[in-house]
């Protein structure tokens, strides 16, 4: 059972910076892909920035070039967020994907944290 944990959520103004955290544990399987989503209230649940076992990254159009994602370590993820705007306000959610290759195929698992609140006043 894989249990993501997510830390660094919190109110910052217009312009400010925050950091967050997540950890992945549980498992001693490989976590192949983690990354960042984030829902408003009443919108849906967006991509920020996802990062590939093998290091690639996407960032979403909205945060490309303020935001900055980073596996610290197998199973550990930060965003940097700079240059922060009210509309980043959402709950921002830690997210990990494992892949399982095995003799009978492959298995997905996606994984979530809890959510942490980033509130961006103007």
């Amino acid at each position: 059972q894989v249990q993501l944990v997510e830390s660094g959520g919190g109110l910052v103004q217009a312009g400010g910076s925050l950091r967050l955290s997540c950890g992945a544990s549980g498992t001693i399987f490989t976590i192949n892909a983690m990354g960042w989503y984030r829902q408003a209230p009443g919108n849906q649940r967006d991509l920020v920035a996802i990062i590939s076992e093998g290091g690639s990254i996407n960032y979403a159009d909205s945060v490309q070039g303020r935001f900055i994602i980073s596996r610290d370590a197998p199973n550990a993820l930060s965003l940097q967020m700079n240059s922060l705007k009210p509309e980043d306000t959402a709950v921002y959610y830690c997210y990990a994907h494992r892949t399982i290759v095995e003799e009978l195929g492959r298995r997905e698992f996606d994984y979530w944290g809890q959510g942490t609140q980033v509130t961006v006043s103007s």
